[in-house]
């Protein structure tokens, strides 16, 4: 069953240039989203003057192959192991949730436009590998919604309680679970037009909120995460103190007397123990 290809069967009732027609609305709607969240918040003006500042107050060059060893820095921590989380959960939870929501689209899309009738029948390993992917999808979003949210673990909130902030994962839980529940219940008639129904009702919240939801900044993200590393090697540093505050030039510039001659150490004991002091 989940070596078999659920949009071929799909096929049968809906044609493949309605399914594809969708995917290339859901395409446009993440750019559009994107596109209309980065005006709103003007994150391009952000990084287009921040890039200007660090320019102008940076201490050293940074060269074309620094920045290219940065760039794979950033690709290897930020981006492809999510090494930016300092829980070892969080960044589990994460990558299942990441590399199983990449895996299930591409596959969905090489399904649909590649094998979208029984007449092609697609590899067994791409059906499998959407299966996979959506479970891979769902595992991490629901470790995540149930055991790892800030509000959950820090500020004992209800798990149920949810709020506009919660549209993005919602959704693509949502996405996950009843795409699979619609693909393990095929030819079981209205449960499997059911699941079917709320499979594309959440994908097409999960693509179509882009501008309300988080889902752009994925595409922050990485720059951001470049940015910072590049204004520490061209000694711009964002205008803030670096790490080395024994330097006395550093000490000087920190805002409070109190700490300009503060011992590098200072302040560790909040990492003896998580936060749950609701």
């Amino acid at each position: 069953m989940i070596t078999s290809n659920p949009f071929a069967e799909l096929a049968a009732v809906i044609p493949p240039a309605v399914m594809q027609a969708y995917v290339a609305l859901m395409v446009i709607l993440v750019a559009g989203g994107t596109i209309m969240d980065m005006i709103h918040k003007k994150n391009a003006t952000y990084f287009f003057e921040n890039s200007k500042r660090a320019k102008k107050n940076a201490k050293r060059s940074v060269s074309g192959s620094q920045k290219v060893a940065l760039a794979a820095k950033t690709l290897g921590k930020e981006v492809l192991t999510s090494g930016e989380f300092a829980n070892p959960k969080r960044q589990m939870a994460h990558l299942l949730t990441m590399y199983g929501f990449i895996l299930f689209v591409v596959t969905s899309a090489i399904l649909i436009f590649g094998y979208a009738t029984a007449a092609e029948p697609a590899p067994a390993i791409l059906p499998l590998l959407w299966h996979l992917g959506a479970l891979m999808l769902a595992v991490g979003g629901y470790w995540f919604w149930f055991g790892i949210r800030v509000d959950l673990t820090s500020e004992g909130k209800p798990w149920y309680k949810v709020g506009r902030a919660d549209l993005f994962i919602l959704s693509l839980l949502g996405m996950a679970t009843f795409g699979l529940l619609w693909s393990l219940t095929q030819g079981a008639g209205a449960i499997s037009w059911l699941f079917f129904v709320l499979f594309i009702a959440a994908t097409t919240i999960l693509f179509g909120s882009v501008y309300w939801s988080k889902f752009a900044h994925m595409f922050f993200k990485p720059a951001a995460a470049y940015q910072k590393r590049l204004t520490r090697a061209d000694g711009s540093a964002e205008n803030m103190p670096t790490i080395t505050r024994d330097d006395p030039e550093q000490q000087k510039r920190h805002s409070m007397d109190l700490l300009r001659d503060a011992p590098m150490d200072m302040g560790l004991g909040i990492q003896r123990e998580a936060p749950h002091h609701y």
